[in-house]
């Protein structure tokens, strides 16, 4: 654990700030009382199934004011990795919306599978397609691994499960962009200007928020609501550093712990 006094907090949206649908209790005046603390602030999401201004507009929705430059999502961390390779030809396994994302080649060979939510794209066709390219060479993106995800009307198959099919089919580990990627921290953390020791991360998940933020060197924050209680009776993940009820109880712990 740092004792670096924060000067940022890397805030997870489903599961911390919402849930079901719903925002949880107290989370808008959470992050104003963050703001009034005087931190800079991201929200860091693994949705990988819409674009970012349908992520800010169903968060306003929701009674959470984000800013554009704030959120940071899989799909920024995508095009930063994609334009280091020059002549990149990918073929993206994703959403309908997240499809004009990204330049897309027609045909192949393939430098690159990329895969995303692709629940409404997705069938043998196109899989197959995506396996033959990563067994011929093509480089293997994740957006996110996650194994589900929960909704109102309970839990659903999640964009981990289709990389898993394609990594033991094909042999080969995947390059995860998103949480719990290490470097998807660090990339938030530089897009504020600080080191990530600097920085605190708050989630609800210990495989993705708390694993990457530990393996990042964030502090980490662990909140009792979204996936917590449904990770309790698993063995092996990593602790985090602090765990609140909730949402509302961040502001009062990082108070203390910036005043330290």
């Amino acid at each position: 654990m740092t004792s670096t006094s924060p000067v940022a907090v890397l805030l997870d949206l489903e599961g911390t700030l919402y849930a079901e649908g719903a925002p949880v209790p107290g989370a808008a005046e959470a992050v104003a009382g963050l703001r009034a603390l005087g931190l800079g602030l991201r929200f860091l999401t693994n949705t990988d199934s819409q674009p970012s201004e349908d992520i800010l507009a169903m968060l306003a929705g929701l009674g959470l004011q984000v800013r554009e430059e704030e959120l940071f999502t899989p799909v920024s961390a995508a095009r930063a990795h994609l334009a280091g390779t020059p002549d990149a030809r990918v073929r993206p396994l994703v959403s309908r919306a997240l499809r004009a994302e990204f330049d897309a080649a027609d045909s192949g060979p393939y430098t690159h599978v990329l895969v995303g939510d692709c629940r409404d794209t997705l069938d043998y066709p196109s899989l197959d397609e995506a396996f033959r390219a990563v067994r011929t060479g093509a480089e293997l993106l994740a957006l996110q691994r996650g194994r589900y995800f929960k909704r109102a009307d309970g839990d659903h198959l999640d964009t981990g499960a289709v990389v898993a099919a394609l990594e033991y089919a094909a042999g080969v580990s995947a390059r995860v962009l998103g949480k719990p990627s290490a470097s998807f921290f660090a990339l938030a953390a530089a897009s504020l200007g600080t080191e990530p020791g600097g920085c605190v991360v708050v989630g609800d998940d210990a495989t993705t928020d708390i694993a990457g933020g530990r393996a990042a060197g964030l502090r980490t924050v662990q909140v009792r609501t979204g996936k917590y209680a449904d990770q309790l009776a698993e063995s092996g993940h990593p602790r985090a550093d602090h765990v609140v009820d909730s949402i509302a109880d961040v502001p009062a712990l990082l108070g203390e712990l910036t005043a330290a």
